[in-house]
């Protein structure tokens, strides 16, 4: 028959939608993430509860990785996005948001081109010319490297931290916080390994008490009866069990006649542990840390020996303390000679709000800081700690590659301008794929001041002029509702963010675009049990 479309050949219970039906399905599920983030954006943007099914612990943020890792998702190009979010935080630390704004910004300009018969692979060219170019105005016009001059660059460092911690919770105390990130950054001597930086967080106080403190605290305790203040401390660092001076009632099975033979049981293991002790106190060591639990007998040892313990350290925080002290973590004590002990200048018992902590002072990298958040609630500060490493990882990046870039829009329109200008001398339906990403572009100081209350065309409109008449470092002024200089706002970005932004949000644009069909598998059979599964057709 003429109207057979020909045999099935998916198996039954798949599905498969192709042609404008796929596209449109995955351009929705982007446009749904872009509208979900893009309130949170900007100075003024917009903070989310996040609130699991079920109960569990209530987030509020304003971080787009925080929120779209949260939150289930079924569409597949709405599942690209929420990847490039991802790749974002992991490789820059911050701008999260923009990257997927802008490619769903993208999408909605590739959509109104689709829909006027454009195919889609010449969008995609042309949105790669556009790409290049507006990278290549960003490194060549729009960055600004203040490097060689070590006050400017600081300053540009503060300025990068203000513009980063200006759309978070502790906006209002932006320069405060601003400064201990960059002191933090500061110590890693150029290194980007911020796990080097501890956060802790205590409920109490308002975020102004926040503060930096030179070396590095650990959230434990000295043993009873231990000195609480060692200087010159030799530390060694361990992941070993200290508690086999007991019989596991759980993990043995012992047969005995009498009571004596088990004393000798418990004996002959507190003779074990009498050794080992004896092992570790040959070390010459002040101080002993263990990140596994230290028991009562044990701890009596060292407390004989003069020697500080503190057990039950956390992974992370052991893993950390152990590069701060250049301390490596051992777990056999046989050969002291060839074990690395840690050093620092002080070790003593401080008190931060009503908790007793260890602080290690004058440690042997010099690296080592610790930022001690305060606030009013635990909500308060986990979103603060947020705000703080996003900041932290976009100045130690800043830190290594230098570059900066104005914000507030500027560097958007400063690249649309120039996609604008090689649409204008191109020819074909590529042209038209360069005015939409430019348009794209545009989009984001939009949506900005849209975030605002402000009219957002008409300021966008007023940048644009702004910029085709050549200045170049006009964005928008959020105070003011108003057109400004962002060289003399002090509104400073890290180049690498922007140009991370631009290419990740191209590249996800394209990868949905090319989308003609999305086939959904057949979902697996279960077997009924005590059946084989060859006899379940027969039923």
């Amino acid at each position: 028959m003429f109207g057979d479309v020909g045999p099935n050949v998916m198996e039954e219970g798949s599905q498969r939608e192709t042609g404008e039906n796929s596209r449109m399905a995955s351009f929705m599920g982007a446009f749904a993430i872009c509208d979900l983030v893009k309130t949170t954006l900007g100075p003024k943007g917009m903070d989310k509860i996040l609130q699991p099914m079920g109960g569990g612990q209530v987030k509020i943020t304003n971080d787009g990785a925080t929120i779209l890792k949260s939150i289930m998702i079924d569409n597949p190009a709405a599942k690209v996005l929420v990847e490039i979010s991802k790749v974002q935080d992991d490789e820059v630390g911050d701008g999260t948001t923009s990257v997927c704004v802008l490619a769903g910004e993208l999408l909605k300009e590739a959509e109104k081109l689709i829909s006027m018969k454009i195919h889609p692979q010449t969008i995609i060219y042309g949105f790669r010319k556009a790409t290049d170019v507006a990278a290549k105005c960003l490194q060549d016009v729009g960055t600004v490297d203040n490097s060689a001059d070590e006050a400017a660059f600081r300053e540009d460092l503060m300025n990068i931290a203000r513009t980063t911690l200006s759309s978070k919770v502790v906006l209002h105390d932006k320069d405060h916080f601003a400064g201990l990130c960059v002191d933090a950054v500061m110590r890693l001597k150029g290194s980007t390994n911020i796990e080097m930086i501890q956060i802790i967080k205590k409920e109490g106080g308002t975020m102004i008490d926040s503060y930096l403190e030179e070396g590095f605290i650990l959230e434990k305790s000295f043993g009873v009866g231990q000195p609480k203040r060692v200087e010159n401390a030799r530390i060694l660092v361990a992941n070993t069990p200290m508690d086999t001076d007991k019989i596991k009632i759980y993990g043995a099975k012992v047969k005995v006649d009498s009571m004596e033979k088990t004393a000798q049981i418990e004996e002959a293991e507190k003779d074990k542990m009498r050794a080992k002790c004896q092992k570790i106190i040959d070390h010459k060591i002040d101080v002993f840390i263990n990140r596994q639990l230290i028991y009562n007998f044990p701890e009596q040892i060292f407390s004989e020996a003069g020697i500080s313990s503190i057990e039950h350290a956390d992974f992370d925080g052991i893993e950390a303390l152990g590069a701060v002290l250049g301390a490596e973590i051992v777990s056999t004590f046989d050969q002291p000679e060839l074990v690395t002990l840690g050093h620092c200048d002080l070790v003593e018992e401080i008190l931060i709000g009503e908790d007793k902590m260890i602080k290690f002072s004058g440690t042997k990298s010099g690296t080592a800081a610790t930022i001690v958040l305060r606030g009013a609630g635990r909500h308060v500060l986990e979103e603060t700690e947020r705000s703080l490493h996003d900041a932290l990882c976009v100045i130690s990046q800043c830190v290594k590659n230098r570059g900066t870039v104005f914000g507030g829009g500027c560097s958007e329109v400063l690249m649309a301008t120039v996609v604008d200008k090689l649409a204008m001398e191109t020819a074909g339906k590529e042209a038209l794929a360069m005015r939409s990403f430019a348009e794209a572009l545009r989009q984001m100081p939009g949506i900005i001041a849209d975030n605002a209350g402000y009219d957002s065309i008409e300021l966008v409109e007023a940048l644009k002029a702004a910029h085709i008449k050549g200045d170049i470092r006009a964005g928008l002024d959020m105070e003011k509702a108003c057109v400004g200089n962002m060289q003399e706002l002090g509104i400073v970005e890290s180049q690498q963010l922007k140009m991370q932004v631009l290419r990740s949000a191209a590249e996800a644009a394209e990868q949905i675009l090319r989308v003609d069909d999305i086939i959904k598998c057949a979902p697996r059979q279960r077997q009924q049990q005590g059946m084989p599964a060859g006899m379940q057709g027969m039923m």
